[in-house]
């Protein structure tokens, strides 16, 4: 993995990484000093951008095509994305810290941020921006991770069989936790069961490098597949290592841990009770690296969402739940199921987006979505998107479906919602975050 192309290897390009720490894959956002990797796409080719990229101050520019080699600051190589990868795998080589995989169905970018922000309170963490979780996400990633850095929380995602256990070849990590393992891209997965074998992927690394792992005491499939791994057991069982308990969430999470005796009550800032196994992971985490107890509670107080996942805004009019960054069968049904059984005053508004990349399962987690709904007595019901075509003939004055997120936008527009609590949830592609304007 070292050689890179006929003319420089890792060891070299390293040292020209040393020097110029910032990289870029987006010729539009080049600052003086940057190395500008010109990564291929569907509808792209940044090795177009190299002289463009020098012109605005990059040091160097990484290529693959010979064409666009016009000095020696284009730096030729057989494949640019590889290359990215085996530098970031070879700076990880030269970090001697723990780093801390995350990967889930849901939740891992929350688990993320609550993990980050415990580990803050003692060390000099760094963790993933945003959700840089793939497999150009996690080699930017690594190589974002400055000298001073004492602990790095990677987050790994992925859509196909094999990719998290890529993701760990690149970071190696020494510490992993699964939040959770449920039905989302069962096109690129096949089946429950590949996505199941797929997020395990982290577990079988940490099993060979002896490693250690996080796993939640409710989880029977994680349990299961964790046996024989060093691991750390958090969650309300007796047995657990790291023990706590639900105690609301009207709307944001209340819980408790216990450390012997005495106990230790969390009033969090994120909404919904399937976020208390997210808080009890950064409980445990935090535990394990000794951070105080107390500042793990004040860590996960101060906390406050702004990534629209299970966050809450207040508007002039309404009270908004934005859940809107993705959606799959089982992050939609405990977002409705926690707004079911919320006790609130106002009216409660449901609008839903479509879910994507469920391949011969769509219609029927679809609608096994709108069996949920009717659970519960909702004062109006929006579901948005193709997927869900099947309820229009179920149309009234508080059920509405519409094809596209811009039918239902200009609907809602004139509708005027007022003195409501509104739940935004759908995948991402469907832009349901588009509507918070109108409220």
């Amino acid at each position: 993995m070292d050689k890179t192309n006929n003319s420089i290897n890792i060891k070299e390009l390293y040292n020209i990484f040393k020097e110029h720490k910032n990289i870029t894959t987006d010729s539009r956002k080049i600052e003086v000093g940057d190395l500008f990797f010109a990564l291929k796409g569907d509808n792209f080719d940044g090795n177009v951008f190299a002289k463009d990229s020098l012109s605005k101050g990059a040091a160097y520019c990484i290529i693959d095509n010979p064409s666009y080699k016009i000095n020696e600051r284009c730096i030729l190589v057989d494949d640019v994305l590889s290359t990215l990868q085996n530098l970031a795998a070879y700076h990880r080589s030269q970090l001697q810290i723990p780093i801390i995989a995350i990967t889930g169905t849901n939740g891992k970018t929350t688990t993320k941020e609550l993990v980050k922000c415990v580990l803050s309170k003692k060390y000099c963490t760094y963790a993933t921006i945003g959700n840089l979780n793939n497999h150009i996400g996690v080699p930017l990633t690594l190589l974002s991770i400055t000298d001073d850095t004492q602990i790095a929380i990677v987050e790994m995602g992925a859509n196909h069989p094999g990719e998290i256990d890529f993701l760990c070849q690149i970071a190696q990590p020494n510490f992993g936790l699964i939040t959770n393992v449920g039905k989302a891209h069962l096109e690129g997965f096949g089946s429950f069961e590949g996505v199941i074998n797929t997020k395990t992927e982290l577990y079988r690394h940490l099993k060979a490098k002896n490693g250690m792992i996080f796993v939640n005491s409710a989880n029977e499939i994680l349990m299961n597949k964790s046996e024989g791994i060093n691991r750390v057991i958090y969650g309300n069982a007796e047995t657990a290592d790291c023990k706590g308990a639900y105690r609301n969430s009207n709307p944001c999470l209340k819980f408790y841990f216990e450390n012997g005796d005495v106990v230790y009550s969390v009033d969090t800032k994120i909404l919904g009770s399937y976020n208390f196994e997210n808080a009890m992971a950064a409980v445990a985490v935090g535990k394990y690296f000794n951070v105080d107890l107390f500042d793990i509670k004040t860590a996960l107080e101060e906390y406050t969402p702004t990534n629209k996942r299970s966050q809450i805004k207040e508007t002039e009019h309404n009270s908004l739940i934005l859940d809107c960054y993705n959606a799959n069968p089982s992050s939609m049904k405990v977002a409705i199921e926690n707004f079911g059984e919320m006790k609130i005053s106002n009216n409660k508004v449901v609008i839903l987006g479509a879910m994507k990349e469920l391949g011969a399962d769509s219609d029927y987690e679809h609608r096994n979505v709108v069996d949920i709904i009717n659970k519960y007595s909702f004062d109006k019901i929006i579901l948005i998107g193709h997927e869900f075509a099947f309820a229009q003939d179920m149309q009234n004055d508080n059920f509405k479906w519409f094809a596209t997120t811009i039918e239902a936008k200009n609907f809602l527009t004139n509708y005027n919602i007022t003195n409501s609590t509104i739940l935004l949830k759908g995948s991402n592609s469907m832009k349901i975050d588009s509507l918070e304007e109108i409220f």
